[in-house]
């Protein structure tokens, strides 16, 4: 008999599992290379912080199609088969990955192609998530689910330590290795997403009209302080605190390291992510879970503004993972609210809002530290967006009192 507590003893949970660890990998090979080749082209005719504008614009391209799109893809993901929209979305990604490798591959790389495809991820991503989040409670008893938020944490930071590291040694030997490598990738996760077996249908009332079926994922939002209060806590602190977008600024022209170097840069958050999910999967959170998620963030603060000031490669290395592992706290909190607590039939407009709060604290949060390293150097935006974090962390410790005073997942 299967153990009802772990998520691994179910066969469609395993394949899940894979395939997010395929994806992961492959967007984290990608997006690695992404940014160094935008800030490499800007860097060819204009001075540092110009080309740091850029970034900031390729972060603003990826978010745009999710915050448009946020209400039609919750109500698609809890209305259509959640297998089928991952299965979709996967496959473009796959066909972007092709796309790029070709650009590539024939040398003829430039803006336009690197920020149509980002375009097309963008949108692909915004079904992928909340669908994709759907789909892991299906899978498992709710006993399980837990463990399963925090096993799913693992493969998504088993990819993102691999993916920076790969794709950047993959690049130091040509241009289109780390996109064919991908191709490779989602083709396998693919496979797995095929191999999961039917799960239960949602019971949304098919009579209502769409648009209002689309904004009750708000007004449950909205109603429910502790799950608004961990996700905008979310939202605002990695908006201010996020330093990712700036990586390859540190690797070229601070720290000196080169694309290699910024893989390593790029793989030192979720180490630190991986190490606290590995924790939680066995000794899943059970107390206090609010004080410690507002002091996680302070954390965060703390070692992105270090970051910031370090001129020396293991320090900065060392700062990104404590990075990752407070960022973990929040999102292993955050997805716990959200799964344990929605009903099924609302996951996918409720996880749609998350992944919106989300992509914004990642991509829009690109835009603000390429706009704001653009105009005060990338030393300062980090320092600044650090403090900010910490504030932020002390100001929502005030504004949610029930982060405060939540101690455990029982109260859901």
């Amino acid at each position: 008999m299967a153990d009802d507590d772990n998520p691994l003893a179910f066969r469609d949970f395993r394949y899940f599992w894979i395939a997010r660890a395929c994806i992961t990998l492959a967007q984290n090979c990608m997006v690695v290379v992404i940014g160094w080749q935008v800030y490499d082209v800007a860097r060819q005719t204009m001075e540092p912080k110009q080309a740091a504008l850029w970034l900031g614009l390729i972060g603003l391209v990826q978010f745009a199609p999710l915050f448009v799109l946020t209400l039609v893809t919750g109500w698609v993901a809890d209305r259509v088969d959640r297998r089928l929209i991952v299965r979709l979305c996967v496959g473009a990604q796959l066909l972007c990955a092709t796309a790029l490798a070709a650009f590539s591959w024939s040398g003829n790389i430039s803006f336009s192609p690197l920020f149509a495809v980002a375009a097309v991820l963008g949108v692909a991503r915004a079904f992928y998530a909340p669908a994709q989040n759907a789909i892991g409670p299906n899978l498992v008893p709710k006993e399980a689910l837990p463990r399963a938020i925090a096993s799913n944490s693992i493969a998504t930071r088993m990819g993102a330590i691999l993916g920076p590291g790969v794709g950047g040694t993959l690049y130091a030997g040509a241009a289109h290795f780390p996109y064919a490598f991908s191709v490779c990738l989602f083709g396998c996760a693919l496979i797995c997403m095929f191999m999961i077996r039917p799960i239960p249908a949602t019971n949304m009332d098919r009579s209502r009209k769409p648009w209002r079926q689309m904004i009750e994922g708000f007004h449950y939002v909205r109603q429910n302080g502790l799950v608004l209060g961990a996700i905008s806590l979310d939202l605002f602190a990695v908006l201010l605190g996020g330093a990712t977008a700036l990586l390859p600024i540190f690797a070229r022209d601070v720290l000196h390291i080169g694309p290699s170097g910024l893989g390593y840069l790029r793989a030192a958050p979720p180490v630190g992510a991986l190490l606290t999910a590995a924790w939680f999967s066995f000794q899943p959170m059970r107390n206090h879970i609010g004080v410690k998620m507002l002091i996680a963030v302070g954390v965060y603060g703390a070692a992105t503004a270090v970051f910031g000031l370090s001129r020396w490669v293991p320090l900065s290395l060392a700062s990104l993972a404590v990075l990752g592992a407070a960022d973990m706290f929040s999102m292993y909190v955050r997805q716990s609210l959200i799964q344990i607590s929605t009903p099924n039939d609302m996951r996918g407009r409720v996880g749609a809002i998350s992944s919106m709060f989300v992509s914004a604290s990642n991509e829009l949060g690109e835009a603000e530290s390429g706009f704001l390293a653009a105009a005060v150097g990338p030393t300062a935006a980090v320092v600044i967006g650090g403090v900010g974090a910490i504030a932020i962390a002390a100001l929502w410790s005030r504004l949610f009192p029930m982060l405060r005073t939540a101690k455990n997942f029982d109260l859901l």
